[in-house]
């Protein structure tokens, strides 16, 4: 998928600070560092075994020997309110690249679920598994989990959240790759313009300033 990358322009705060744009400050909304468990590192696994095993990613750590990014560690520095999902990496990321703060956990914020398909015993590498999982998800598969539908409600609801809590604050997100995606449309709609475009990558970061509607 394309990811369109903006820039920030002339006139708008720099990152990091805590300027305010019609009383709200920024949002800054990061993906987690590299988690610990490791999607392109086999066995193979049939669609049960992925199901335990994105269990296990979910409630797992970063890798060990991890420093954020530079650019992230300024764009948060003096940010004034810290959030993050309720998983472990998203958690950990926060403190890394806030020099040590406690994070907010929501559960709003935790990350789209991966549901594969219930192919009998073909087995695949998580990694995969994954892109099986994502596709066949935004098609109606859900395994009984939250739906594409229901997820799209949630990022709604997490945007207003966000929304709420930039007013007369910055705001640092630290969360999941495919969730961050889906805030930008309600962010959007709520009056939010990025204007810093990182990208979807471990440590990846976007910029978010209120515009008003």
């Amino acid at each position: 998928m394309r990811v369109e990358t903006l820039e920030s322009q002339p006139g708008t705060a720099p990152v990091g600070t805590v300027e305010r744009s019609h009383g709200r400050g920024q949002i800054i909304v990061s993906r987690h560092g590299r988690p610990a468990l490791n999607r392109s590192v086999g066995p193979r696994l049939t669609w049960q075994q992925y199901v335990d095993w994105w269990q296990q990613y979910e409630a797992g750590s970063l890798a060990p020997d991890q420093q954020p990014k530079a650019a992230l560690v300024q764009a948060v520095r003096d940010v004034d309110h810290v959030m993050s999902s309720t998983r472990p990496r998203a958690i950990e990321t926060a403190k890394l690249a806030t020099g040590g703060r406690d994070p907010e956990p929501d559960p709003i914020f935790d990350e789209a679920p991966l549901p594969p398909p219930t192919w009998g015993t073909r087995a695949f590498l998580p990694k995969t598994w994954n892109v099986l999982a994502r596709t066949y998800w935004l098609f109606g598969h859900s395994l009984d989990g939250e739906s594409v539908d229901e997820a799209r409600e949630r990022a709604k609801l997490a945007a207003s959240r966000l929304h709420d809590a930039a007013e007369g604050q910055s705001v640092y997100l630290a969360a999941h790759g495919w969730f961050n995606r889906m805030l930008r449309r309600p962010l959007k709609h709520l009056g939010w313009i990025c204007v810093r475009d990182g990208g979807d990558k471990y440590w990846s970061y976007r910029v978010y300033e209120y515009r008003g509607k």
